[in-house]
Order: structure tokens, then C-alpha cells, then sequence
């Protein structure tokens, strides 16, 4: 890669986590593109209320009268420094990792965050083979802020107190750290108008003041040397050379420990392991684990946590973790609905509006016991599973209801398709959804197995599960399509069948308990393939459509009107290749047909944001990423068709 090119080098992110929920992130030249961008990223009540701490490190080589800049940024009306013209090399494992050549010296810089700390920790080496005198010097760049917000000086008033080696930055109710082996002196200059481009073409606030609080120096006297930077909200802590060595060693050590499972697979299912385990974080207020939906802005969302545990915990052998982000939801479940979010705010009360979250939530504990056979676990679990088929079957919040045909209806906006702008809802699916009820059914055989072993009456269940299946089959199959209808609305006489092509469907051949005959499940896999497969993933709506919009992009309200309507979802690809392998399960080749459709997602690991998989795609070629660049059932989906669907002899 030419890192000269600034387009092409902010075109590629990387991403490190603390299993908070916390972050640090960039480009790989170093550039802050995003408000979300910065090297510390605290979550403060994790795995919620995040905030932009450090923004960046500038470093100066001085040689002379030379000052060799290796930062950079953006302005309004210019780039300035352009330290990517001394950028080597960069890469993103184990460590994001920088290699300059300035003035002679080649300087290397590695950035990890502490497991379990809002600590994030820059060593720097430098290579002196001409034996140059110089300095060399780090400004860190300074703010105190939500990460979905931005600031100005105006907003902003830090109190400092130096000490030998660090500085102590209080601002509001947060303080923090800045620590090195290097000395500080205290200089304080605000930095103005850095633009966010990125925030520019997506419609945010896109202008922002951070503060240089002064600099460490250190003097290069003809030989190579090192040194090292700590930003933490951890004050008590004091570093050393030797513990941020162990520090850095702990934690390449925890990564090859994540990948052990897979030691002798295949690089990809390797990088998707580790990229599952930024996604897997504590949550303060329960004192257990739960899964942040996606980086770089969403919280822990019930319905992607529970479409992500299979393949973020299951597949890859983290049974402690299933069980812990399970037990998360089920404490909070209330008249059979698990929350479908749990705020930003985490004073706020969880939120409830999703229709599948709670039935994804029966399919997550049936998958774990398909992998576990933890019947201990299941016995906790029962109640749980028994509210939600209860409250579904009598009736509970958003008009979610079990229909006299053993169908379950609902109010709009309660599905996964669930965009809305002011008032207009743009995929409503009000009524009885396909997969939904393909959700309901999976779930009352999961609820009659687990109950059995449990020795519970679990014959409502059968008897409903049988009523579904006929009814299932009987109404939502479209003989002119050759596939599921969307969506049925309405009752009796004036019902409406939503007869759109969308990826849905899916669901009613790749869940584990299913209603269709093989040849109906054939039949939804070929449509899908001939209208919504792409390389990336499934669109949401068939380009024969008159509403399909082929490209993401633009103000949200813009990217909201096509958010489900023609744009590719990656995550879908699991559940793609599980129908694929199920109904051309005797095809000669199989496997290696299955490895083909992960292809340029592999190679997508390599460009955007460089080891996971971004939220959305264009619908239309060339398939261009957008949405969150790090997607929690992107990484998921995928980890678990390769585990279950494509590993298997």
C-alpha cells in the first residue's frame, strides 16, 4: 500500500477493545477521520457511556532546525502534517503497529489497551543506524466528551497537576492520566477546527477543538532507544519499562489462548476469533457479560446479542460467556420480552421494543444446549423461556400476540427491519412476519426438548407447534414466487400478503427446527440466490423491486430510507450458507462451494477496517462498506456457518 496517499490511507481503519467496551481506533496513517476516532476511549460505566479522552499522540523528530512531523490531520481548508509521507509500514497484528523512516531513524509504534482497564498503552522503538542527535517529542491531544457529541474549546475547561513523568487532566467529573518514562513539561495550546470528514459525508457535526496539554521529550544521543506513553483512568497506577513488556506480553499471550481451538485451521477463522472477542464485554450493572452490538457506536442490543452468541461464544468454545451474557438478558426480562437495548445512560431503563430478540433469546439457550447438554443451566433458563412463550401466546406489550392460528402477530417497527424517519416507518412489517413465526415455531421445539429433559408438561407447546406448522405452510407460501411471502397484515377477509423478496425468508429453512418440505426450502434458497446473493452478503429487498435503493450513503435520513431496502448485510451470509448446506447437502464439492461465498468477505478483513467485518454494503456494485465498520453478528454469522456448516467431515 502507497501510504503517501492520504485517500487510500484513511480509506483503512483499525480497532483495539478493553472488554468494556471501551476502544481505540484510527486510520492506519494515523488520521482521525470519525468523531469516534481516539486513542483512549473510556467507558466509564461499562460497557455504556463512553468517552473520548485521548485523542491522539503527534510526534516530532528534531534534527537541527528540521522538525520531521509524523502526525495527521485534517482541517476545513487543509492537511496538515502529512506524516504519512514517512509512514513504511503499518499492520494490525498483534498489535496495530507504525514504522516511520525520518531523518535517518526508523521509529516503530505499537498500541494495545489493557484488558479490564480504560489503559491505553504506546511503546515506541527507535532504530538509530546513522547515529543522529536529535529529540524526540510527544504532544498528546486531549478532550472530554461522549463520543456521540462533539466539542469546542468554548465547552471545555481542563484543571492539570504535573508530576515527574506524567500529567493528571481534570475536566467535569472525569479525570484521567497521562504517564511515560520520559519527562513532561506542561504547555498548554488548544488545536482548532480538526474536520471529521467521515461525520461530513454522513450528514453529523463534523468540527472539533482538542487540547495539547504540553510534551514529553526525550534526547536520541547517537544510539537506538525507546520509550513509552500511558493514558489511563486508572490514577493509582504507576508504569515502568519492564511492566508495560509484561503487559504487551499478557496480551498477545490472552489472543493466542482465544485462538487455540482453531491452532490448525485456516489464518480466517483465526482473525474472526479475534475479532469475536472485542465484542464479548462486562457489564457494570449486573456484574456479567454482554455483547456491544457493534463499534464503533452501538451499546449492547438485545436482539444482536442474541443473534451473535452462537457464533461469537458457541463456535468458539467460551461456554462461561454464553452463560454469563444469557443470565444478562433473562435478569432483566419482563412480560416475556428481553430488553431490546440497554441505554446509553445506564441510570435509564432497559428498552423493550423488539418482537425476535426474546425468541432469539429461546434459540441462543436450545443452541447452547445442542453444544453443552448443560441441563443445570437449562433448569435456571426454564422459567425464563416459560415466561416468553406465555406472555407471546396470551399477549403482551406491542400488540405481540399469538393469533387462533397459532400464528404470532405484532404492532410495527418490532422486527430487525426496523428504520424509522420522524413518523414514516419505513419497513412497518406490522402483522405476522415470516420470520418471526419461523422464530415462534424453532422456539416451542426448542421449549417441548429442554422441558422434556427437564420433566416439565410441555404438551401446550407440541399442540401449538403442530397448529403453526399447518398454518405456517398454508399461508405464507406464494405459488407464483416460488418462496415465503414477506409479511401477512390485516385479518381474515382483508389481510394483506407482502409478497416483496426479501432475505427473511432464510430463516424458515436455516433455524434448526423448520416447518417446509424440502423442496419449498430449495425453492426459498434458489430465489434468494438468483435476487438477493452478493459476495458481501444478502441484500434486503430483490432489485426487481421499485422501492430497492442500491447505495448507503448520505444524511441519516438518507441512509435510513435504504437502510433495509436493497442493502447488503453481511451477518445474513450465515444463515445463507446454513440453507445452502441443508438443501444441497448431497452436491459433489459442497464444502469448497460453501469457502467460495466467504471469499471477498475474507478479503474484506484486509480493507476496511482491517481484521473484522463492517454492519452494511451497497446493494449495487462495487459493493462499497458502510454502517459501523466493526458488527458484532457480521463477525458472528460468519465464525458459525465456518464452525458448524463448513469445518464438519
Amino acid at each position: 500500500m502507497n501510504y503517501t496517499d492520504y485517500i487510500a490511507g484513511t480509506g483503512r481503519e483499525w480497532i483495539i477493545t478493553n472488554g468494556l467496551g471501551g476502544y481505540a481506533s484510527s486510520t492506519v496513517i494515523g488520521a482521525n477521520t470519525r468523531k469516534y476516532h481516539g486513542l483512549l476511549i473510556a467507558s466509564v460505566n461499562p460497557p455504556v457511556e463512553r468517552k473520548l479522552l485521548l485523542s491522539s499522540l503527534d510526534e516530532e523528530l528534531i534534527i537541527g532546525e528540521d522538525i520531521l512531523k509524523l502526525a495527521v490531520h485534517r482541517y476545513s481548508d487543509t492537511i496538515y502534517p502529512h506524516g504519512n509521507e514517512y509512514l513504511e509500514n503499518f499492520s494490525a497484528e498483534p498489535f496495530p503497529t507504525f514504522v516511520y523512516k525520518a531523518g535517518g531513524m526508523n521509529i516503530k509504534k505499537q498500541i494495545m489497551m489493557g484488558h479490564g482497564e480504560n489503559t491505553s498503552i504506546v511503546r515506541y522503538e527507535i532504530n538509530n543506524p546513522s547515529e543522529k542527535h536529535g529529540t524526540f517529542r510527544i504532544l498528546p491531544l486531549v478532550n472530554n466528551r461522549s463520543i456521540h457529541q462533539m466539542t469546542s474549546s468554548k465547552g471545555l475547561s481542563f484543571m492539570q497537576e504535573t508530576f515527574p513523568g506524567e500529567t493528571i487532566l481534570n475536566c467535569g467529573d472525569s479525570s484521567f492520566k497521562i504517564s511515560s518514562d520520559l519527562p513532561f513539561k506542561a504547555d498548554e495550546h488548544w488545536y482548532y477546527n480538526f474536520e471529521y470528514e467521515v461525520e461530513l459525508s454522513r450528514g453529523y457535526p463534523n468540527i472539533e477543538d482538542n487540547l495539547n496539554p504540553g510534551y514529553f521529550d526525550m534526547e536520541i544521543n547517537g544510539t537506538d532507544t525507546s520509550c513509552f506513553i500511558v493514558a489511563s483512568t486508572e490514577l493509582d497506577q504507576k508504569w515502568d519499562s519492564l511492566k508495560i513488556q509484561e503487559l504487551f506480553r499478557n496480551e498477545e499471550k490472552r489472543k493466542e489462548e482465544l485462538v487455540h481451538k482453531f491452532i490448525n485451521e485456516e489464518g480466517f477463522l483465526q482473525k474472526l476469533t479475534i475479532a469475536a472477542d472485542s465484542f464479548i464485554v462486562d457489564r457494570r450493572s449486573t456484574g456479567s457479560k454482554s455483547v456491544i452490538a457493534g463499534y464503533h457506536w452501538f451499546g449492547d442490543w438485545g436482539r444482536d446479542t442474541m443473534i451473535s452468541l452462537p457464533g461469537l461464544t458457541l463456535a468458539t468454545g467460551r461456554f462461561d460467556d454464553a452463560k454469563s451474557i444469557l443470565s444478562t438478558f433473562a435478569a432483566h426480562c419482563k412480560d416475556g420480552l428481553i430488553p431490546n437495548l440497554f441505554p446509553e445512560n445506564a441510570s435509564d431503563s432497559p428498552v423493550y421494543n423488539t418482537v425476535d430478540a426474546s425468541l432469539w433469546f429461546v434459540h441462543a439457550i436450545g443452541r447452547y444446549m445442542d453444544y453443552t447438554d448443560d441441563i443445570d443451566f437449562a433448569k435456571s433458563m426454564w422459567p425464563t423461556i416459560e415466561s416468553i412463550l406465555n406472555h407471546y401466546r396470551k399477549g403482551t406489550a406491542y400488540n405481540i400476540r399469538m393469533d387462533d392460528d397459532g400464528l404470532i402477530e405484532h404492532a410495527g417497527q418490532l422486527t430487525w427491519m426496523d428504520a424509522k424517519i420522524g413518523d414514516w416507518e419505513v419497513t412497518p412489517r406490522w402483522g405476522k412476519a415470516c420470520e418471526i413465526n419461523a422464530l415462534w415455531y424453532n422456539a416451542l421445539i426448542y421449549a417441548t426438548k429442554i422441558g422434556k429433559q427437564l420433566g416439565m408438561d410441555v404438551s401446550v407447546f407440541q399442540e401449538i407447534a403442530g397448529l403453526t406448522n399447518i398454518c405456517f405452510n398454508e399461508k405464507f407460501w406464494n405459488d407464483e414466487k416460488n418462496c415465503l411471502y414477506d409479511c401477512i397484515s390485516g385479518f381474515g377477509e382483508s389481510s394483506e400478503k407482502d409478497a416483496a423478496v426479501r432475505p427473511n425468508q432464510i430463516f424458515a429453512v436455516s433455524l434448526p427446527h423448520t416447518m417446509l418440505s424440502h423442496e419449498m426450502e430449495k425453492a426459498i434458497v434458489d430465489t434468494i440466490s438468483e435476487d438477493l446473493l452478493t459476495p458481501y452478503g444478502l441484500r434486503t429487498l430483490s432489485p426487481h423491486d421499485s422501492r430497492y435503493a442500491g447505495q448507503y450513503r448520505g444524511n441519516p435520513e438518507t441512509r435510513d430510507a435504504v437502510y433495509h431496502n436493497g442493502t447488503v448485510w453481511p451477518w445474513l451470509l450465515g444463515p445463507y450458507i446454513t440453507a445452502y448446506a441443508k438443501v444441497y447437502r448431497n452436491m459433489p464439492d459442497l464444502k469448497d462451494k460453501l469457502r467460495a461465498f466467504l471469499h471477498m468477505i475474507e478479503k474484506h478483513m484486509d480493507e476496511a477496517c482491517v481484521g473484522t467485518i463492517s454492519e452494511v454494503f451497497d446493494g449495487d456494485m462495487p459493493h462499497s462498506p458502510g454502517g459501523c465498520v466493526s458488527q458484532a453478528w457480521s463477525v458472528a454469522e460468519i465464525i458459525r456457518c465456518y464452525v458448524e456448516d463448513i469445518l464438519p467431515e
